[in-house]
C-alpha cells in the first residue's frame, strides 16, 4: 500500500473523483431557524422566523412541547421564509422541524428547540379597544399591565397613539399597572385611532422586560352622549349633536344613588346574572340584596358595578317618577329581552361601547375618573400631570 503522506501529494485519482461527486449530490438549500437550537429567553414576537437561501422551504413544523399543540404559521409567497401567525406563549419550549428543496430537487431538513422568555421575567400590557373595534366617542386607549411598571417613561414612550382626526393625545398613569390615553376632549367623530404598541425589550422595572410589539387600529363612530337627570328622572340621548330620544329611567334610590360625573359604556351583555353581595350589597342575614340571574339588556358603566339596564321586576310606573335602585339606571324592559320596542332594548341596540352616559343632579359624590372609563371626569391638567414625559 502506498502513503500519500510527503508534503504536497496529490491523493488518488478515485479519492478526488468520490470527494467531487459528494459535493455534487449535497444540497445547496440553507436552513437559518432564528431562535437557534437551545435558545433561551427568546422573544415571543418577530424573532422566531425561519429563512432559507439556495432553495424553497417545502415545509415548516412547529410545536409547543411536551403538548405538541401545533403552532400556525405564514409562509412567504416565494417560499424563502416562515413565521408564525401570532405571539408566542411566554415560558414556554418550541421544537421546530423545517424541510426545504433546492434547484435540483434535493431536500435538507433543520430541526431546533428554544424556551421563550420566562413569565416571572418580563411583563404584559392587556389594552382595550380591540383591533378593528368602532367604539364611541368617549372610550380611551387603557392598558392594564400584569406587574407593576417603575420604569414609566421609558414604557410610556414605547407606546404610541395616533389618530386623523389630529387631536394630542397624552397618556396618564392611574397607579403603575394602568395607563390610560385620551385627547383633552372626547375623540372626533368618524376619526381613525392608531396604537403602536414596541415593548419588545423595553425594561419595565427591576428584572422585567417588555414582550409585545404590535399594531392595532380602532374607528370612532358617531357621538352619543347621553344625559341622565336624576332629579327629572330621565335620560335624553344626543346624537350627532341632535336630541334623538328622552326615555324614562330609575336611577339610585336615596340610600343608594346613582354617582354623577360622566360614565363610559364599557360592556355589553343581552343578559346576565347581578347578585348584590358582588358589590357589596347584603341583608342583615348576610345574603345578598338582590340576586337576578336574567337582567336584560346590561351595560356597564363603572367597575365598581353601576350598570345601565334594563327592568322587569318594577312596575311600570316607577319609570320617570321614583328612584329605586341600589346606585344603577333602570330603563323598562320585559323578561327574557325579546321586545325590541321597549326603552332598554332601543337604547341598548343604538349604544356602542365607549358612548358616554353623564349623570347629572344625584346626590352622590361624583365616580372616581379610574372607576371603569371615567377619564373624563378628571381636569386636562390634572391629567397631563400624570403623564411621564
Amino acid at each position: 500500500m502506498t502513503a500519500y503522506a510527503a508534503a504536497g501529494a496529490v491523493a488518488p485519482p478515485s479519492q478526488s473523483v468520490n470527494v467531487t461527486a459528494a459535493a455534487r449530490k449535497a444540497p445547496t438549500a440553507k436552513i437559518v431557524i432564528s431562535p437557534p437550537d437551545g435558545a433561551q429567553g427568546a422573544g415571543i414576537n418577530r424573532g422566531m422566523k425561519v429563512t432559507v437561501s439556495g432553495g424553497t422551504l417545502v415545509s415548516v413544523a412547529m410545536n409547543s412541547v411536551p403538548s405538541g399543540t401545533q403552532t400556525v404559521g405564514v409562509m412567504s409567497p416565494d417560499g424563502s421564509s416562515w413565521r408564525p401567525e401570532t405571539a408566542l406563549a411566554r415560558g414556554m419550549t418550541y421544537a421546530v422541524k423545517a424541510t426545504a428543496k433546492d434547484s435540483r430537487g434535493r431536500s435538507v431538513t433543520r430541526q431546533a428547540r428554544f424556551t421563550t422568555i420566562d413569565p416571572d421575567k418580563s411583563f404584559i400590557a392587556y389594552f382595550t379597544p380591540e383591533d378593528g373595534e368602532t367604539v364611541g366617542v368617549g372610550m380611551p386607549v387603557s392598558f392594564t399591565f400584569d406587574k407593576p411598571i417603575t420604569a414609566t417613561k421609558a414604557v410610556q414612550a414605547a407606546i404610541q397613539v395616533s389618530s386623523t382626526s389630529g387631536q394630542k393625545i397624552v397618556g396618564h398613569w392611574f397607579g403603575p399597572t394602568r395607563l390610560d390615553f385620551r385627547p383633552q376632549h372626547y375623540w372626533k367623530p368618524g376619526s381613525d385611532v392608531t396604537v403602536k404598541l414596541a415593548l419588545d425589550g423595553v425594561r419595565g422595572g427591576k428584572g422585567i422586560t417588555g414582550v409585545q410589539d404590535q399594531t392595532v387600529h380602532f374607528h370612532i363612530g358617531r357621538s352619543q352622549i347621553s344625559t341622565v337627570d336624576a332629579t327629572t328622572k330621565k335620560m335624553t340621548v344626543v346624537r350627532d349633536g341632535k336630541v334623538v330620544k328622552t326615555l324614562p329611567v330609575s336611577a339610585g334610590a336615596p340610600d343608594s344613588p346613582t354617582y354623577n360625573g360622566q360614565m363610559v359604556i364599557s360592556d355589553k351583555h343581552d343578559e346576565m346574572r347581578m347578585n348584590g353581595s358582588s358589590v357589596g350589597f347584603t341583608d342583615d342575614d348576610g345574603k345578598p340584596a338582590y340576586d337576578i340571574p336574567d337582567v336584560p339588556h346590561a351595560m356597564r358603566l363603572s367597575s365598581s358595578g353601576t350598570f345601565l339596564h334594563g327592568n322587569y321586576w318594577a312596575p311600570k310606573n316607577v319609570f320617570g317618577t321614583t328612584n329605586t335602585s341600589h346606585g344603577c339606571i333602570g330603563l323598562s324592559d320585559i323578561k327574557g329581552a325579546h321586545d325590541p320596542s321597549t326603552p332598554a332594548a332601543w337604547f341598548y341596540a343604538h349604544s356602542l361601547i365607549g358612548d358616554i352616559v353623564t349623570v347629572t343632579h344625584s346626590a352622590d359624590k361624583t365616580i372616581r375618573p379610574d372607576n371603569g372609563f371615567s377619564d373624563w371626569n378628571m381636569p386636562w391638567s390634572t391629567w397631563t400631570n400624570g403623564s411621564a414625559r
